[in-house]
């Protein structure tokens, strides 16, 4: 063969697409119908507080992180998980679970549950080695989470908005900086 045959071959190397990253949109709570604030706590577990998963080779925050990021690549279209709290000295971690859907009343459970158990568990248990950081309990019901949760609903949002007419004062001060009062009929 010739060796020159291939020469100006870098004028048709073509990247190939992180399949992961297409689709990925950044968050908007708006774009979500409704909101859960979700507790995580290791089922039957083998650890007081996130410090001590060290000695299990585990760094918590890293793996919480790692997760996430997967989980809301791969269900970006559904769902959004935000990690809201995690603290070395406690035994639970907060998250924030966004859903494009609402959920009925009386499913609210059922749905939670399945992410939880189906769709978040298994990246941990076996993706992350979790499965160390929990009992002989726990591994035969192959369970790693205890969750609990709560819809978040923002009450009374009309101290957000700004009154477009009065969003400076400076138009109703004259310019020998006396304050008037305006009367608006």
């Amino acid at each position: 063969m010739n060796e020159k045959f291939f020469d100006d071959y870098k004028k048709f190397i073509v990247a190939p697409v992180d399949e992961k990253l297409n689709g990925k949109e950044s968050f908007d709570p708006k774009n979500y119908a409704s909101h859960f604030i979700m507790t995580l706590s290791i089922f039957n577990s083998r650890i007081t507080n996130w410090k001590d998963a060290g000695k299990y080779e585990i760094d918590a925050e890293k793996s919480i992180k790692t997760v996430l990021k997967e989980f809301n690549i791969k269900h970006h279209e559904r769902y959004h998980l935000q990690l809201l709290e995690l603290d070395k000295f406690k035994n639970y971690f907060v998250l924030a679970l966004s859903s494009k859907t609402e959920f009925e009343t009386n499913e609210e459970n059922d749905r939670i549950s399945f992410i939880v158990d189906k769709m978040l568990t298994n990246p941990f248990y076996v993706g992350q080695g979790w499965f160390n950081l929990i009992g002989e309990k726990g591994r035969i019901a192959r369970k790693l989470f205890c969750c609990s949760f709560m819809k978040y609903v923002i009450e009374n949002q009309d101290h957000l908005k700004i009154d477009k007419k009065f969003e400076s004062i400076n138009g109703f001060i004259s310019k020998n900086d006396e304050i008037k009062l305006v009367k608006n009929f």
